[in-house]
């Protein structure tokens, strides 16, 4: 690990010397007094290199990990696994240091990866075209709006149900002041995108549908008929996808969806305290042109040689501003190459049998829970990867409680969701074992009946054994 030393007195003297100046002072000449502070800054006296180490280190301390805490937090950043062949590989410094490729002929390793990248996302989402990634998931459905917008026709109404993550349609909110469009939000019912208050806020302004796919309290949504509403009504539907469920879910493709987006970072990027990640967008062929960012493409050189080429590339800087489709200056190009050898290492059936685990646990989890006094399901509806739960107890209590025993129990609904304030979302990866979640739920337990939310069961641990949950 390489440490930053300043300079010593020594060295700035040699320095103000080597440029003909008195003092540090003098750098400032220019500078009229009165914009000065005319004081040293008010800080602490400088540490030894040792100290800081320790100071930084402590700090660090305070932070809870995923590899410190049992963690069933999820909300669209997952602890999922990631092998040691990722980072092996992305460490690599062709891949480490690369720039844009302004000169496909000296930059076809960057565009090869850029390429295989985009026929994942393709064969994932079942969609003849995707980007060269963007920089993560809720900026991915701001620039799906965008493209909305531009294939409308005068349409400004942008319909979103309640269950697309708070932050994408926080961050959908913010383009839209800028787009000059309205955005109008659809409830749920039992878990569930409703149709019906869909079908009333429908017209002929509506430009898109935004919708996710497992939702935000992990319900599985019917897109099919998510699609055909917004098409009967003349709009597009732009669906957010997890990734990791597209092994045992129709791919949003087969069901209509014109626009499929995403957050990148289960495929092969830890957690990282919330990042850097990366954005996936992929669409159907009539909106090529419309698509944010880059797209890479293959094609052969004068000796018939396998070559690649930028063959779009849509932000300001590169075409006149007045058509560009967005003001892309990175596509976190190293996070998404992790992606792509993250799904190349899980390969086609990899997928599928990861997918299959997902359901199998969290079908467990959510049985093992709902089981335990004082819990019952917000909803009914099917799920992939994570169910909301309803306590009888506070949450944040119950969190902390359970915090002390050395598990991060889920994301307390009502941050985002007044409606649910006593509603936990739960996330289950590969990495959670049967064991694992049995802890959860003793755990839970424990903590309601601490709360005042629950009797103590008199079976020991909760209101049913895991054989019976099982049965």
């Amino acid at each position: 690990m390489s440490r930053y030393t300043s300079a010593t007195d020594a060295d700035r003297a040699a320095m103000l010397a080597e440029i003909g100046v008195a003092s540090t002072d003098d750098l400032f000449a220019d500078i009229p007094s009165e914009l000065r502070l005319g004081r040293p800054l008010d800080l602490p006296d400088g540490l030894s290199e040792t100290e800081v180490f320790d100071l930084l280190a402590g700090l660090a301390a305070l932070n809870a990990d995923a590899d410190a805490e049992l963690c069933f937090i999820g909300a669209g950043m997952y602890d999922h696994y990631v092998p040691a062949l990722v980072e092996a590989i992305i460490s690599r410094s062709e891949f480490l240091t690369p720039y844009t490729p302004y000169q496909a002929e000296v930059s076809q390793g960057s565009l090869q990866a850029m390429f295989e990248f985009q026929t994942a996302i393709s064969e994932l989402t079942a969609l003849p075209v995707a980007n060269a990634s963007l920089y993560e998931g809720p900026s991915s459905v701001a620039s799906a709006a965008y493209l909305a917008l531009g294939a409308a026709k005068g349409r400004r109404k942008l319909v979103v149900s309640r269950g697309l993550h708070p932050h994408s349609r926080a961050t959908l909110a913010t383009y839209a002041q800028g787009f000059g469009a309205e955005v109008v939000e659809v409830g749920l019912a039992d878990g569930l995108t409703d149709l019906s208050a869909l079908a009333d806020a429908l017209d002929s302004e509506t430009a898109a549908v935004f919708v996710q796919n497992p939702n935000f309290l992990g319900a599985v949504e019917d897109l099919d008929a998510l699609a055909t509403a917004a098409h009967d009504a003349g709009a597009l539907c732009v669906a957010a996808v997890d990734a990791l469920t597209l092994g045992v879910l129709r791919p949003p493709g087969e069901c209509g969806v014109d626009v499929a987006v995403g957050e990148g970072q289960p495929l092969g990027n830890r957690l990282d305290y919330g990042g850097p990640s990366f954005g996936f967008f992929a669409a159907t062929e009539a909106h090529l042109r419309r698509m944010p960012g880059r797209i890479a493409g293959e094609t052969t050189d004068v000796d018939g040689r396998r070559g690649f080429v930028l063959a779009l590339q849509t932000r300001e800087q590169h075409i006149r501003r007045e058509k560009a489709t967005h003001n892309i200056c990175t596509a976190q190009a190293l996070n998404a190459l992790a992606g792509t050898i993250y799904l190349a290492w899980l390969g086609r059936r990899g997928i599928v049998e990861l997918g299959e685990l997902l359901v199998r646990r969290t079908a467990y989890a959510r049985d093992r829970l709902a089981a335990v006094e004082g819990v019952e399901l917000l909803h009914d509806a099917p799920v992939a990867r994570e169910f909301a739960l309803r306590l009888a107890a506070p949450v944040a209590e119950v969190l902390d409680r359970v915090s002390g025993e050395g598990i991060a129990a889920g994301y307390p609904l009502g941050r985002e969701y007044p409606e649910y304030d006593n509603g936990l979302l739960v996330a289950i990866t590969e990495r959670r074992s049967k064991e694992d979640i049995d802890r959860l739920a003793d755990a839970l337990r424990r903590a309601i009946v601490a709360a005042g939310g629950a009797p103590a069961s008199g079976r020991g641990e909760s209101a049913r054994t895991p054989e019976e949950v099982a049965r």
